[in-house]
């Protein structure tokens, strides 16, 4: 509930604002700046890999890229891309944070054959 009050108290400050501004007041401009991602060395990917305990085909598919992608960013052929370069930096700091999502965010979906030639049903 905190947290919600928190959210309408920010949305509040910042109508209060636009107001302000509209009227032609001077508003204080709050900035935010993102920090970029740091270009990642070979053998930095190979430990946060290694930190999983993950073979290059799991942390491929941990990061939804293919084997041959981790392979290449291992022997420094090719660099991540942005995104990657995202999800890397956080696994670095919390290696076990892409395993904890990757369970929790899956519903489990039981699979079943479904024959759909011809309209009939199995």
């Amino acid at each position: 509930m905190a947290k919600k009050i928190q959210i309408f108290g920010a949305l509040m400050e910042g109508f209060q604002d636009a107001i302000a501004r509209k009227k032609g007041h001077k508003v204080a401009l709050r900035v935010t700046e993102i920090p970029r991602v740091k270009p990642m060395r070979p053998r930095q990917i190979k430990r946060i890999r290694l930190a999983l305990g993950a073979s290059q085909s799991v942390f491929a598919y941990i990061l939804n890229v293919s084997p041959k992608v981790v392979q290449s960013w291992e022997h420094g052929a090719r660099r991540p891309t942005s995104a990657a370069l995202k999800l890397l930096s956080i696994a670095q700091s919390n290696p076990q944070i892409l395993l904890q999502s990757e369970t929790a965010s899956r519903p489990r979906v039981e699979r079943r054959r479904v024959a759909l030639s011809h309209g009939r049903r199995p």
